[in-house]
């Protein structure tokens, strides 16, 4: 891609739109060639040209009734070239406050001017978003079954398909999360700052947190990173729910990478917030079991030895206290108030 020269005429296209977008950029000050330089992309044995947008299916099984069952995949491909971004949802069914997001982000995505591509697929685990479950029929955990295998299980075969057919083409990725059944979690990203690119994109990212977090074998994310494809797994809100802070906070922060990769030079973005840099202090687990009265809430700064709730018998006599193990911020808690032994109840992050 060359640069625009105030030295030399402008070319004209015979497109009208082609003219007004070089002035446009022109105005703001921006080099950029608008003219199209990208080339068509094959995604799942379809051609999808430059400046369009498609939606394609990956075929993964049939239903007991012979329905066949397909992963929706959304390609916008744009006019310019650039870089080939993934994103994911719903790789746990019942966790869909991703969906929203990728519906969201692509409703903002105008092919025409988009450098480069968007790969999202919204719901990975149809399985379990049709049932309103974070499993397979098989029981198995998407989310621990990759890279999978062509003659494995639904879950290893799923995740073979997706990783053979949709990651590979991708050059980096978001993959959207909610806490499991029972907790919820404050909108962060969970990322391996560890690599300067992927540190890089979770600040641009803006989300409230940011968690140096290990990468779970067999996840998508570990799988992602060996094939050198840096990913953010964004996570917050809980399952079966649609939360407009949860969701915002995704659309904002991908649009926000997206302009950083020079994907969508020209789309106005919300400032980037500072993220608060942490390591994964982990859960707080109860000592006992009964009734818990949580006095903090998600986004709360504590201190070592503060006292963040207490857990009650039934008839409200207090049998113990729950206290912070480090200084730390609450990204996460339980919302079933029953609990016992051993339970985790607090998810703590350490600022770095």
């Amino acid at each position: 891609m060359g640069l625009i020269r105030s030295d030399v005429p402008l070319p004209r296209s015979k497109n009208p739109a082609d003219n007004f977008l070089v002035g446009f950029v022109l105005s703001y000050g921006m080099a950029q060639v608008t003219r199209g330089d990208a080339e068509p992309v094959a995604v799942l044995g379809k051609t999808v040209a430059p400046g369009t947008k498609e939606r394609l299916e990956l075929f993964v099984s049939s239903l007991s009734t012979g329905t066949p069952l397909t992963v929706p995949v959304i390609v916008a491909h744009g006019r310019l070239s650039g870089p080939t971004l993934l994103l994911s949802a719903a790789i746990h069914g019942d966790e869909i406050n991703g969906v929203e997001v990728c519906r969201r982000v692509l409703e903002r995505i105008d092919p025409f001017a988009l450098h480069g591509t968007v790969v999202a697929v919204p719901v990975v685990n149809v399985f379990g978003f049709i049932t309103q479950s974070r499993y397979l029929p098989d029981r198995r955990d998407l989310n621990r079954s990759f890279p999978g295998s062509a003659k494995g299980s639904l879950a290893s075969r799923l995740a073979h398909l997706f990783l053979q057919r949709v990651v590979s083409l991708c050059d980096i990725g978001i993959d959207f999360h909610t806490g499991s059944g029972g907790r919820r979690n404050l909108p962060q990203v969970r990322a391996n700052l560890k690599d300067d690119t992927t540190r890089q994109i979770a600040e641009v990212f803006g989300a409230p947190v940011c968690v140096q977090a290990r990468e779970r074998a067999k996840s998508l994310r570990a799988v992602a990173a060996e094939l050198g494809k840096p990913m953010l797994l964004f996570e917050g809100g809980e399952v079966l729910r649609f939360e407009e802070d949860v969701i915002g906070a995704g659309v904002a922060g991908t649009l926000r990478v997206m302009k950083h990769l020079g994907m969508l030079p020209m789309i106005a973005v919300d400032p980037c917030p500072s993220s608060v840099l942490a390591l994964d202090g982990g859960w707080i687990r109860s000592t006992r079991g009964g009734i818990l009265h949580l006095d903090v809430t998600l986004g709360e700064a504590v201190q070592r030895h503060d006292v963040l709730g207490a857990i009650t018998d039934m008839f409200g006599t207090v049998r113990g206290k729950v206290f912070a193990t480090d200084n730390g911020i609450i990204i996460g808690h339980v919302t079933n108030p029953l609990v016992s032994r051993g339970d985790a109840l607090v998810h703590l992050a350490c600022p770095q």
